[in-house]
């Protein structure tokens, strides 16, 4: 009697499950579920049909959330990027026409009329012409007329290049040191055409004083050929570790280098072949190994051409003239290094600097120095600011 009862009342919690789950299937509502069946039944967890579709949603949400991040921080970056540029469009530099003035004592109508007047000639380079010019002050100034870049070069038309140009130039107007030329002014005529404004200096270039040397017109002991020398590595220390960010001259050569009435040099058109990159740079006898070879220029490219310009105070020879082809080397820095292998350094000097024992002594010593100049890798070669100890205290080596 109660395993009936029993059966009965585990029936009827049966048929309440299947009403509540109707995916089971049901067994027959008339028949008597047997306890086996009706415990697995009980036992099973009833089904979660709506679990798939939260998984989708949750994942929906997520995938929503990424892309919404992404999206805005592109979107931050663009506009950060369009301000920058907007602020660099507003601060840009004008490009300037005309008369650009960097000294008091000059100014754009006088200099016009200067510019407009005939002019002595005082030399000319590859690069342009120098002129003597006499202001309606009294101002005698030094003009260079630069070389017109090719019409329609990228140069001409860049105007980037040209504010470039114009950054460049008022930057060297800024520099002030005994060994160089300042820049007082440049005047911008065209796109193709340009002057620049120095003090004018009234002995001239090196190379006019040593080739008056060579002709017998001058003599130059060697106390005023070392002042030239130790003057012009102090420009060049002044350009390399006194300037931030540092010059590098470019162009450094005896035509480059002035000379004022006390044969102290003052170094022209620093930077000016980086700022003209098609101009012809003139002699290649005074342009490192290195440029001639990846067109890689350093501050110890300068250093290589010092060092020409020191064998040619010593030697008083051209780096030009046939006699080094003559003698097989076909370089002034060949022919000096090996008279000074062989230690036969003496047979290179100028032949009207011999006599005076010391002297000879410190000469030798700036062989040597000019040797390391010249040097193949610029490695090997020591730094400007290294030179000048070594070449103001010859005695003490």
């Amino acid at each position: 009697m109660e395993t009936g009862t029993a059966k009965s009342y585990f029936c009827r919690k049966a048929v309440i499950l299947l009403c509540l789950f109707p995916t089971l299937e049901c067994l027959g509502t008339s028949e008597a579920l047997p306890l086996r069946h009706t415990s697995r039944i009980l036992s099973q967890p009833p089904s979660s049909p709506g679990v798939p579709g939260f998984r989708n949603r949750l994942r929906g949400v997520l995938l929503g959330l990424l892309f919404g991040s992404l999206t805005g921080f592109f979107l931050a970056i663009l506009f950060v990027l369009l301000i920058r540029f907007f602020i660099q469009y507003v601060n840009r530099i004008p490009i300037l026409k005309g008369h650009v003035i960097f000294s008091p004592k000059i100014s754009p109508r006088t200099l016009q009329l200067a510019l407009s007047n005939e002019s002595q000639l005082l030399g000319s380079s590859p690069s342009g012409k120098y002129y003597r010019v006499i202001l309606d002050n009294e101002l005698v100034v030094a003009v260079k007329r630069l070389e017109p870049l090719e019409n329609g070069s990228p140069e001409v038309q860049s105007k980037s290049v040209k504010r470039q140009i114009q950054r460049e130039l008022e930057l060297l107007a800024l520099l002030r040191h005994r060994n160089l030329m300042s820049l007082r002014a440049y005047v911008r005529e065209s796109d193709q055409r340009f002057s620049l404004v120095y003090d004018y200096v009234q002995t001239g270039s090196l190379e006019d004083v040593m080739n008056r040397v060579r002709a017998n017109q001058l003599q130059l002991n060697w106390e005023i050929r070392h002042r030239i020398a130790v003057g012009i590595i102090k420009g060049l220390r002044y350009l390399h570790f006194g300037c931030s960010p540092r010059i590098l001259h470019h162009d450094l050569k005896p035509s480059n280098v002035l000379l004022d009435e006390e044969f102290e040099p003052r170094l022209g058109d620093c930077g000016l072949a980086k700022l003209m990159p098609h101009a012809d740079r003139g002699m290649l006898a005074y342009v490192a190994p290195e440029c001639l070879q990846s067109s890689r220029y350093t501050d110890k490219s300068d250093v290589f051409s010092f060092g020409v310009i020191l064998a040619v105070l010593l030697t008083g020879k051209d780096p030009l003239d046939p006699f080094f082809s003559e003698v097989g080397g076909g370089s002034i820095c060949w022919w000096l290094r090996h008279l000074q292998q062989a230690g036969e350094a003496r047979e290179c000097l100028d032949k009207s600097l011999l006599g005076e024992e010391v002297e000879e002594d410190e000469m030798l010593m700036a062989v040597r120095i000019a040797v390391v100049c010249l040097s193949d890798l610029p490695a090997d070669r020591p730094s400007s600011d290294e030179l000048v100890p070594m070449l103001t205290q010859l005695h003490s080596f």
